[in-house]
């Protein structure tokens, strides 16, 4: 298979590959961005259509605004803004979000500011540092991440409807059957 000639292969082979191909994005009218990678151009060409696309934000990339993504998507760049996905979300080791982040299903491993909603899952991999609140059914934070937040682990609907409330510590000493403070 010629990789690198200017004239396409006739019969090409289809070869199974192990990573995800990479999809640049194309930015909003509201959104600035980076010039795109030599990678990501490459990328380009092999990417394939319809609904097995992937978008793909790349290191060095810059968003500043609200990106929505219809399918699969991994953002290795600086987001500040608004994410909305209808389908997984990979923030990857390398990225830096400042956002509010919403998906069916979210994988952090970088640092997020900002508050994380999932209809699903979110799992938090030990590279990551997360500042802000989540909200998921499922919730999976391994050994070595960071969270500085609040967390909500039921359903959207129930979510809504339930205000968290976090007493001072004087109110929060245990009591004896009595209703005497135990010291």
């Amino acid at each position: 298979m010629a990789l690198f000639t200017k004239e396409p292969e006739k019969n090409p082979k289809i070869q199974p590959t192990t990573s995800p191909l990479a999809v640049p994005v194309t930015p909003t009218p509201t959104a600035s961005t980076a010039p795109i990678s030599a990678n990501s151009q490459a990328a380009r060409s092999n990417a394939p259509t319809g609904s097995e696309a992937r978008a793909y934000l790349d290191r060095g990339s810059k968003i500043h605004g609200k990106i929505s993504f219809e399918g699969p998507a991994r953002i290795d760049g600086e987001v500040d803004g608004e994410i909305n996905a209808k389908d997984a979300l990979i923030i990857g080791e390398n990225a830096n979000v400042t956002a509010q982040v919403r998906a069916a299903s979210i994988s952090v491993a970088g640092k997020v500011s900002g508050d994380i909603t999932a209809t699903q899952r979110i799992e938090i991999h030990p590279s990551a540092k997360v500042n802000g609140n989540i909200a998921a059914p499922v919730l999976v934070i391994q050994e070595g991440a960071l969270f500085e937040g609040h967390c909500s682990m039921q359903p959207e609907g129930v979510r809504e409807d339930r205000k968290v409330t976090v007493f001072p510590k004087e109110e929060r000493v245990p009591q004896a059957a009595g209703g005497q403070k135990l010291a």
